[in-house]
């Protein structure tokens, strides 16, 4: 029986062509900036999102934490979103490591925070309050049902950045998925951010890592903190190679999985007893409610029959559809659902 592993894009296994990079993939020591394999896919990284320079680095949470360490003195205060990866998932890290306090907003369920909201949380120039150093934004919003932050939404939000002199961060984990979604490109999608993150081994399917996108100036005091923070590798074109492969064969694919995911919503939609607003599904996150039934239970009975997923909250379940799920995948689980709910 095959397994259906819906609980994330991150279960992703690396396609041959990745396998076959990595055997073959020239190597030298990248702490010393001497792996033409790490610096072919920085190369690239910086292209596609319009930016100076880029660094890799071994995960989203690292690339979001050195970003915002690059860009804010201890004792500064971010702005970001309640539901926010940065402030829900990454181990206060920006606090623990960077002594920067984090000003929560909340979420709009676009995944946009309220454009009066962040002028309102701008600290006024008083001794009594931490100095507003950044703006941090999600595209697309995992929390959010995968909302894509669109290109009019992001130049209003740098409006207002330059107005106070502010910095914005991107985590674009999924920004590749919110180009698809939006049918546009990264690099515009990002125009306005002095620094943007993105995810290789989430819907790109790479094995590992993340890349950090901006200026030159900013990359080098990044790649200084990456240093300190643990994240210099040597030999890592080995595993760069399966992320230069991913940026050349995984983009276009993307639109597969929301349409595997729009299909998904649909047929969750029609079975009685599950909820959710087709309105809500945006790229490859499909949030969806059963009102009455026990979440735990639940969950072990559709993993008994092969299908696995998680429960967000009393209730709430998420499945993300990627590049190991096909639409027949798709039609088994809706199969199982309705027969479970019977």
């Amino acid at each position: 029986m095959k397994i259906i592993d819906l609980r994330s894009d991150t279960v992703t296994l690396p396609s041959d062509s990745m396998k076959k990079a990595i055997s073959s993939a020239p190597l030298g020591d990248d702490v010393f900036g001497e792996d033409p394999t790490v610096n072919a896919l920085q190369e690239r990284a910086a292209e596609i999102t319009g930016k100076e320079a880029a660094l890799f680095v071994p995960s989203g949470t690292m690339g979001n934490l050195i970003s915002i360490l690059s860009q804010c003195a201890r004792g500064t205060e971010i702005i970001l979103g309640d539901q926010s990866h940065t402030f829900l998932y990454e181990g206060g890290g920006v606090s623990t490591y960077g002594g920067i306090q984090s000003r929560q907003l909340r979420n709009q369920r676009d995944g946009t925070l309220d454009l009066t909201d962040i002028k309102n949380a701008i600290r006024t120039k008083d001794d009594h309050f931490p100095e507003t150093g950044m703006i941090c934004l999600e595209n697309t919003h995992n929390r959010c049902f995968g909302a894509p932050l669109s290109i009019s939404y992001m130049n209003s939000v740098s409006n207002i950045a330059k107005e106070h002199h502010l910095k914005i961060h991107v985590d674009g984990a999924r920004i590749f998925n919110a180009a698809v979604s939006l049918n546009t490109s990264v690099k515009e999608l990002v125009s306005v951010a002095n620094s943007i993150s993105f995810c290789l081994s989430k819907g790109l399917s790479a094995p590992v890592g993340s890349l950090v996108c901006g200026r030159q100036e900013f990359i080098a005091k990044a790649r200084r903190i990456r240093k300190s923070l643990g994240g210099g590798m040597r030999q890592a074109g080995i595993i760069a190679a399966a992320g230069l492969e991913a940026l050349d064969i995984m983009i276009e694919r993307l639109k597969d999985d929301h349409e595997n995911a729009r299909k998904l919503a649909e047929g969750i939609q029609n079975i009685s007893g599950l909820f959710l607003d087709l309105n809500n599904i945006h790229s490859n996150i499909v949030y969806f409610e059963i009102k009455t039934e026990n979440g735990k239970t639940f969950l072990e009975r559709m993993a008994g029959n092969g299908v696995l997923f998680f429960q967000i909250s009393p209730g709430i379940f998420r499945m993300v559809t990627h590049y190991g799920i096909t639409s027949e995948d798709i039609d088994r689980v809706l199969k199982l659902l309705e027969d479970e709910l019977s």
